[in-house]
């Protein structure tokens, strides 16, 4: 790892696509230096300029950035600058730009979500989701907070969210105070599909409460009941379930404190980087 960048990690996406060596450039290529450069296809929020720099960098190419993570970039940008032996830039292209790109789409929707909530409800945060690229959840998630958006829970050691499956098995007051009894200083975040149930929760002492797969109306009324039973000033309300661009701007009118949204990074719009190599 080097500065707080997990380069065993980027390096075993390399290996994916350089499992023996790039037999093209080793046979077409000689021993030379050569610059190029990395632009910007779309209008858009960078992301993943620091994984990326970390690849080139192990493999002795000098990196100048032009632009760094979480600023915005127009189509035809120069995002970074590079110099070095051709085939080391040509080792490490294609995984440096898909990991620019996957980040960078997740960064720029993130910054367009947050954005419209914001327009509408100013307190309100956009989260991410477990609904991640396995083996890439670390850069997932810190491309939802270059977008400006909280990247919610890391995995299911991070934090304790009891959900419907939990529910199944265990009655909601009794795993609230199992849960509580387990850790004293984790939130207790608990899903839940109705105002009865989002009430039971808060007079339990849930922390956080999740509204699931409500629709907008059914979460209006559910922070109406809690406000009703004096209970809403005393929890984090989080809504998730399908929420998308189309309809997140509807939910944000509903009063709730976090609106998480696994659409940020399970349907990601890749943003498109070209890498060209200069004339000598």
């Amino acid at each position: 790892m080097t500065d707080g960048l997990h380069l065993d990690e980027l390096l075993e996406f390399l290996k994916e696509d350089v499992p023996a060596g790039d037999i093209t450039s080793d046979a077409v290529i000689p021993d030379v230096s050569c610059t190029a450069i990395i632009r910007a296809e779309h209008d858009g929020i960078i992301a993943g300029m620091a994984e990326a720099a970390a690849l080139f960098s192990h493999f002795g190419v000098a990196v100048t950035s032009e632009k760094k993570d979480g600023v915005p970039a127009m189509a035809g940008d120069v995002i970074l600058r590079l110099s070095g032996k051709a085939k080391a830039i040509l080792l490490v292209e294609r995984t440096a730009l898909n990991i620019m790109g996957r980040m960078s789409g997740i960064a720029t929707a993130t910054h367009t979500q947050a954005g419209v909530v914001r327009s509408v409800s100013p307190g309100c945060r956009v989260a991410g989701t477990r609904k991640t690229c396995p083996g890439f959840r670390r850069f997932d998630k810190k491309a939802v907070l270059v977008g400006g958006g909280d990247p919610h829970r890391m995995n299911l050691s991070d934090g304790i969210l009891i959900k419907d499956n939990h529910l199944a098995v265990v009655p909601l007051e009794k795993a609230i105070r199992a849960a509580r009894q387990h850790s004293t200083y984790k939130k207790i975040e608990v899903e839940v599909e109705s105002s009865a149930d989002a009430i039971r929760a808060a007079e339990t002492g849930a922390d956080i409460i999740m509204l699931d797969n409500m629709t907008p109306g059914q979460a209006k009324e559910t922070v109406s009941a809690l406000e009703k039973h004096g209970l809403r000033d005393k929890v984090i309300l989080e809504i998730s379930g399908g929420i998308n661009e189309a309809t997140v701007r509807d939910y944000a009118a509903c009063g709730v404190d976090i609106i998480s949204m696994g659409a940020l990074t399970h349907t990601v719009k890749n943003f498109s980087f070209s890498l060209e190599i200069l004339p000598a």
